[in-house]
């Protein structure tokens, strides 16, 4: 470990691309207060930051392991930019979410999906999602079936997960990454719809 610490950056990212997730660990550790402080700074909100945080790291490690890194600058610059357009997306998709048309159309405030009744068809639709998910969850391998829970339906943020499970930070994140693909897979395989 101490001999990864004296290793440059894109040194430990060759290193990590070739498997060593130790040296995943220590680029984690050269940049974790970095980029939550930068994220933070902007959107002023410790969740968001939060997962603006793990979603970064999150890119970081399939762009890695996927050997589209290119090496054009510096590591620290790549992974600010990358946290940068995190925060971007963010504010777009905040800003999509609040956004109000008011044209050619008098609205009907009390006509709205959402202030009615749900009809036994989406009661039916809803159950039957939800049965599919829990069937997904359950073919998943135990270690990504206990992260995923963890954080989807306990709300443990990947350092509490981390922990809990005795990893790293990288190791809960790779097997949320793998568990969410492994989900689409089969869902894809067995023509599973999971949207309403």
């Amino acid at each position: 470990m101490n001999n990864l610490n004296s290793q440059s950056d894109e040194q430990l990212v060759a290193l990590y691309s070739e498997g060593n997730n130790a040296a995943f660990d220590i680029l984690l550790l050269r940049y974790k207060n970095r980029i939550f402080s930068y994220v933070y700074y902007i959107v002023k909100d410790r969740d968001i930051a939060e997962d603006i945080f793990q979603e970064t790291f999150v890119k970081v490690i399939v762009t890695i392991k996927q050997k589209r890194y290119v090496e054009t600058g510096k590591f620290s610059s790549w992974i600010t930019r990358i946290a940068h357009n995190l925060i971007i997306d963010h504010y777009r998709q905040e800003k999509a979410e609040n956004h109000i048309s008011n044209n050619d159309v008098t609205p009907d405030i009390f006509n709205r999906k959402e202030l009615s009744q749900a009809t036994v068809e989406d009661e039916m639709v809803s159950y039957q999602i939800q049965e599919d998910v829990k069937r997904l969850v359950s073919a998943l391998p135990e270690n990504q079936r206990e992260v995923l829970i963890m954080r989807y339906y306990r709300n443990m943020s990947f350092k509490e997960i981390a922990d809990a499970t005795n990893v790293s930070i990288n190791t809960a994140l790779g097997r949320m990454r793998y568990a969410i693909l492994n989900m689409r897979r089969m869902a894809e395989e067995n023509k599973i719809e999971l949207t309403i």
